[in-house]
């Protein structure tokens, strides 16, 4: 059978020095990092992929190892693996650069939880990462490479890691989830990979789905994250053996402009915006999948939910609903909207601040996805 490199987990990463922060990043000096990486894919063996993008500072790894979570912060001792990177155990990567280490002949099958364990000796800086993962990671003073982190402080976030890759089937299709919160997994349990994407996942019998959502990231402009027609690139085209993608955008820019007293974006700049990154989806031969923005009425944050950011989103989800620049289409709006108050998520499935789904309203979101359609 051949085989080829193909992303069984992705984590989209942002600046630490953006004006608009959810969650602030943070530096590291001489402490272990460990964290809990949720394989979307499985493989023969396994390569990471670790990103200096945003940092002032090379990035010095002293040392790092990959294996199988067992429970909390422990790892499985029989699977517990050093990697190395061009041969060597120690690695400074440049600023601005992105690295995969060696391949690891782990075999790990889709829904393994792997523990990534980074030793960073010298002053970080503030590090690249993902703010708001729906995981914790874990943190001890010095070098604990091999410790079992029963005494080490639970942080959020996720640092340094964009990545990984698994040796899979050639042929096996991969769908990206492209797009904000409602893929990064805000409002859902934390630990307990209960996001979308993980929950479309449990219902595909082959192929699967990375996450490359990041909350707050708008499609039209920057912050929180690179825009999203910024972006496609590095985190769509570039993530290997990707034949599908999904979006979800539209509510960042909506919804933020109006924190900050300005008006949202348009609907003709949202419809502009989901044509071109669907245009350049299907010239590099990716199957696209459209979903309609969801309802986010009433939420608790000062300055989101206006008006004009209703009327907005009714006239793109109309759009997306009947536009031929997609494939397929999903109906996020109609599977979690409360049938009362159509501009608002339904109650059972609200995560409580009336703009991110929970457990439940992720649930309902996988299942209006006609795998018919997603073709996997």
């Amino acid at each position: 059978m051949t085989t080829t490199w193909v992303a069984g987990f992705r984590s989209a990463v942002l600046s630490p020095y953006e004006t608009i922060q959810l969650k602030p990043s943070r530096a590291f000096r001489d402490q272990t990092l460990r964290q809990i990486l949720h394989l979307d894919g499985g493989g023969a063996a396994l390569r990471v992929l670790l990103s200096n993008e945003y940092g002032k500072e090379p990035l010095v790894i002293g040392a790092a190892r990959l294996g199988v979570r067992t429970t909390g912060g422990a790892v499985d001792p029989a699977t517990d693996t050093a990697l190395r990177f061009g041969g060597e155990t120690q690695v400074v990567i440049p600023v601005g650069e992105r690295l995969h280490s060696d391949p690891v002949a782990l075999e790990a099958p889709a829904g393994t939880d792997l523990a990534l364990t980074l030793h960073l000796p010298e002053d970080t800086g503030l590090a690249t990462y993902s703010h708001t993962p729906s995981q914790n990671a874990y943190l001890l003073p010095g070098n604990a490479l091999t410790a079992d982190f029963t005494e080490a402080e639970e942080i959020d976030g996720r640092y340094y890691v964009t990545g990984v890759d698994v040796l899979a089937p050639e042929g096996t299709a991969i769908a990206v989830a492209f797009g904000d919160s409602w893929f990064e997994g805000v409002g859902t349990s934390t630990g307990a990979n209960m996001r979308f994407p993980d929950q479309l996942n449990r219902r595909l019998d082959r192929g699967w789905v990375v996450n490359q959502g990041i909350g707050g990231n708008r499609l039209l402009t920057d912050e929180v994250g690179p825009r999203g027609l910024a972006r496609f690139e590095r985190d769509v085209l570039s993530v290997p053996g990707a034949t599908h993608v999904l979006l979800h955008f539209g509510l960042n820019d909506v919804g933020l402009p109006g924190t900050v007293g300005e008006p949202p974006a348009t609907a003709e700049d949202l419809i502009a915006g989901f044509t071109a990154l669907a245009d350049r989806a299907r010239a590099h031969g990716l199957t696209v999948i459209g979903m309609t923005m969801g309802p986010y009425a009433g939420t608790i944050y000062p300055g989101v939910d206006t008006p004009e950011g209703r009327a907005v989103r009714r006239e793109v989800n109309a759009w997306i609903r009947t536009s031929t620049a997609f494939d397929a289409v999903v109906d996020v709006a109609a599977a979690v909207q409360d049938p009362q108050a159509p501009d608002a998520i339904r109650p059972d499935l609200d995560s409580g601040d009336h703009l991110h789904l929970n457990d439940a309203g992720a649930h309902a979101m996988a299942a209006a996805v006609d795998l018919a359609r997603l073709r996997l």
